[in-house]
């Protein structure tokens, strides 16, 4: 069987079972939560998480910063010194900048490194969407695929994993720019859900708006239901600290689908800074330009 590492960051959600038994590496990445600055080096467990979302609920601030080449050289060093190669795929380059950070890295690592190899796919994904190309690319290492054929493999499969979300509150998307800040205060008064998805180019885009939390869920199995690639069961159901959401969404894909394999797990903080608590995905493979 073909030996290298495969690297996820921090703003994955995936089972944490999964990465231990199948030894997926970490980068780390930094967040700020009221006046706390912390680095996320692990995947964290529901209570720690639970409790990230009620400080948000409490008034605490959040916000990410990127990834610094340091921290690449770091984190890739010990594994390249050893020999192995390393499959990386990192958060969208539609919604981070660490991407460039990433190329800088690797011309210090190929210098420090010459005979073994970065290979750094870019998920056009974020959290359960950076997840199951994760599981995907460690079930093709199982099958014995050879580093650069799974890099390319995987980069031809970030076009097909579909992510549809709503949030709760629209000012986190207002203090990330998203929305402008008369239609985050008109939209909570209404009561208004946005639904987002990511694009083909990995960016969040807004598509509609439903008054309440029943529609919104409603749309959320509309979109999924007409772009679901009917050859994938994969489906990674993430929440911020809204489980009622992904109970009912999980019946609803099991009505269309008796063989989807569902998941559900809360979202990372280095997302979750971004989106506040209530929010709810689904994620699966399919087609994006149909949920559009």
């Amino acid at each position: 069987m073909n030996q290298y590492a495969i690297f996820v960051d921090s703003s994955v959600d995936i089972d944490r079972a999964f990465v231990a038994e199948h030894g997926l590496h970490i980068v780390p990445m930094c967040y700020t939560i009221g006046e706390e600055n912390r680095e996320a080096i692990r995947l964290e467990d529901d209570a720690f998480l639970k409790d990230f979302y009620d400080n948000q609920r409490k008034g605490d601030l959040t916000h990410t910063s990127q990834v610094t080449s340091q921290k690449y050289i770091d984190s890739f060093s010990p594994v390249l010194a050893e020999g192995t190669d390393i499959l990386y795929i990192s958060l969208s380059g539609g919604l981070t900048n660490s991407r460039d950070s990433i190329h800088i890295a690797k011309m210090e690592l190929k210098e420090n490194y010459p005979n073994v190899h970065v290979y750094a796919v870019d998920s056009l994904s974020a959290t359960g969407g950076v997840g199951i190309l994760a599981e995907q690319a460690v079930y093709n290492r199982e099958k014995g695929m050879s580093v650069e054929e799974n890099a390319k493999v995987i980069e031809e499969l970030t076009h097909k994993v579909c992510h549809i979300f709503m949030v709760e509150d629209l000012m986190y998307l207002k203090r990330g720019g998203r929305i402008p800040a008369v239609s985050a205060v008109i939209g909570t008064a209404l009561n208004l859900k946005p639904i987002l998805v990511i694009d083909d180019k990995g960016k969040l885009s807004v598509v509609s708006k439903q008054r309440g939390k029943k529609h919104a869920m409603n749309e959320l199995m509309e979109r999924f239901e007409k772009s679901r690639d009917t050859s994938f069961h994969r489906v990674s159901l993430i929440h911020a600290d809204a489980p009622d959401v992904p109970a009912h969404l999980a019946e609803e894909v099991k009505k269309l689908d008796e063989q989807a394999e569902i998941t559900t797990n809360m979202l990372c903080p280095v997302i979750g800074a971004h989106t506040g608590p209530g929010m709810a995905a689904i994620i699966y493979f399919g087609d994006r330009a149909k949920i559009m």
